[in-house]
């Protein structure tokens, strides 16, 4: 069909009721509002969000399908937006990717609703699996693909575990950002891990030349 064609097909209707950008940001307020009086994760409720926020239950589960699912998006819109790879090279795009893991820690540092949300996530199996399967997999699947890349270009020997070798990349931010909220986050720091992972994960003819 060409692009003519297109433009004069009518277009069916959209099934449903449509997703009102306003009314899903107040129930996101609605839920940061709650955590920044205090009130535990435990005992924010759906009933007590849609009092807050102002809606209906039902407008709550009709976007939600439960309060761990609507934690995770309360998360993901505190954080900063995924980042965009430049795609020139896998070094480039892990340092990107370990950049915005720095980004999220200094943003958690300054943020002490969000430092009390990550722990008390901790203490719920049901929101971190959440949180896990909507957000951390995705990233290191999307750190993965790069390595993949990056080892199908000869770019990573390809006697390299991907797995581990994500972990190298990534496991010193993460002591960084978690483990250590003393530890320096410097504007650098994506750079120099990248570079002192790759120096040991390189092909012998890259580390020479």
């Amino acid at each position: 069909m060409s692009l003519a064609d297109s433009r004069t097909r009518p277009v069916a209707p959209a099934r449903g009721r449509p997703r009102s950008e306003a009314v899903e940001h107040a129930i996101l307020e609605g839920v940061m509002k709650l955590l920044e009086e205090g009130v535990p994760l435990a005992e924010v409720s759906i009933e007590r969000v849609a009092r807050t926020a102002g809606v209906g239950k039902a407008t709550i589960y009709r976007r939600w399908s439960g309060k761990e699912e609507l934690f995770v998006d309360v998360l993901r819109a505190a954080e900063p937006p995924d980042p965009e790879l430049p795609g020139t090279s896998m070094r480039d795009d892990l340092v990107v990717l370990l950049e915005s893991l720095r980004q999220r820690g200094l943003r958690s540092r300054t943020s002490a609703i969000l430092h009390n949300v990550y722990v008390q996530m901790k203490s719920s199996p049901k929101i971190w699996a959440a949180y896990h399967a909507g957000v951390v997999a995705p990233r290191r699947a999307l750190a993965l693909q790069v390595l993949r890349r990056g080892q199908e270009n000869g770019e990573l020997r390809p006697d390299i575990d991907l797995e581990l070798a994500n972990d190298l990349f990534s496991g010193p931010m993460l002591v960084r950002t978690i483990m250590r909220p003393d530890g320096e986050l410097p504007e650098d720091l994506a750079e120099r891990i990248v570079d002192t992972v790759l120096a040991g994960l390189r092909p012998v003819s890259s580390t020479a030349s």
